[in-house]
């Protein structure tokens, strides 16, 4: 589904676009994200196709996406993303900006010196929004996440700099990624001691990868009003039917970088080739239900997607999160966490 319409080389939004996409609370919040985030992690940085990225954010736009997830170090070349993202904003949806939900990042290397590597510092965070906002040609980005914790620096210090981060309105909510159960449980003393609108942990989690559950940071967030994140929901495309018969040649995995070709063992293949029944049993894809499993309780208040192209966005966003318990019975028992 694409109703991308030009009119010389202008963009206009396809007017169904809120109809088909299910929108949800950040936590306690009156924030709402769209169910369904497009993360900029891949194909938006200093080598990649232009026209590519502004054919996958309208068609993200005309599906009901509204949420746009970056980070100062995406690339390759760190704030590439974030400045052709900035660009399409600025040329192209400069009038749907209070449609949109712009969230970025600090905490991974993203410039030289001692102060661009990545960390928990004031110096860093408020430097690295400040380059961020620059790079997005924005006033403010709606949601802020320390991109990782940070065991060289105080809790305190780092929940200080998001404080001035909102309070200056350079950020309206903030949020944590990668933190463990217990580093979450540290930072929100922390942050709602200081009243900030701490509402996102983000973290990955899919049918493969349950670490949030098992370690309880799932029921953590539950307790206590935050909603997660979900990113790699389809454990960077194992849960789709891309790597079914094997590893194609033009696949991500193929080049052994971030996915690598040692995931794929056997065991790996047999477990989606049962998932991927499941999921034809229930008239979906496999990577539909894997995103449907994932938000089938509201503790999930978006899952974040990536895309090489449009029509993978269009394809990832049919959702129905409804299970019976039979069929939640039966991916945790092809999925390998189902009781013998």
């Amino acid at each position: 589904m694409s109703a991308l319409i030009r009119r010389n080389n202008a963009y206009r939004p396809a007017a169904e676009r809120y109809e088909s996409m299910q929108y949800r609370r950040a936590g306690r919040s009156g924030l709402k994200l769209s169910a369904v985030s497009f993360g900029l992690w891949h194909n938006f940085g200093s080598v990649d196709s232009y026209e590519n990225m502004r054919d996958m954010i309208f068609t993200a736009f005309d599906c009901g996406i509204t949420v746009f997830d970056i980070a100062n170090n995406y690339g390759p070349a760190a704030g590439s993303a974030e400045r052709n993202f900035g660009s399409i904003l600025a040329h192209d949806l400069h009038g749907y900006r209070d449609e949109i939900v712009v969230t970025t990042k600090a905490g991974y290397g993203a410039w030289r010196g001692p102060y661009g590597g990545g960390d928990g510092s004031r110096k860093h965070l408020i430097a690295s929004l400040d380059r961020s906002l620059q790079n997005l040609g924005l006033d403010y980005v709606d949601i802020f996440y320390h991109h990782r914790p940070d065991p060289d620096t105080p809790i305190e210090e780092t929940c200080s700099a998001l404080e001035q981060i909102v309070s200056s309105g350079k950020a309206l909510y903030v949020g944590i990624s990668n933190y463990n159960a217990a580093q979450t449980a540290e930072a929100y003393r922390c942050l709602r001691a200081r009243n900030i609108p701490f509402v996102l942990t983000q973290m990955p989690y899919s049918i493969l990868n349950r670490t949030v559950e098992q370690t309880g940071l799932k029921a953590f967030a539950h307790e206590n009003g935050l909603a997660l994140t979900a990113y790699s929901p389809l454990a960077q495309g194992l849960l789709t039917d891309k790597y079914l018969q094997g590893i194609p040649a033009d696949s991500r995995m193929s080049r052994d970088m971030f996915l690598k070709q040692s995931a794929l063992t056997e065991e790996v293949r047999q477990k989606i080739l049962a998932l991927d029944a499941l999921a034809r049993e229930r008239g979906q894809t496999l990577a539909e239900m894997a995103l449907s499993w994932v938000l089938k309780d509201e503790d999930v208040a978006s899952v974040i997607i990536g895309a090489s192209r449009a029509s993978q966005i269009a394809d990832d966003i049919c959702l129905n999160t409804s299970f019976t318990a039979e069929e939640l019975c039966a991916i945790d028992r092809a999925s390998g966490f189902g009781q013998e």
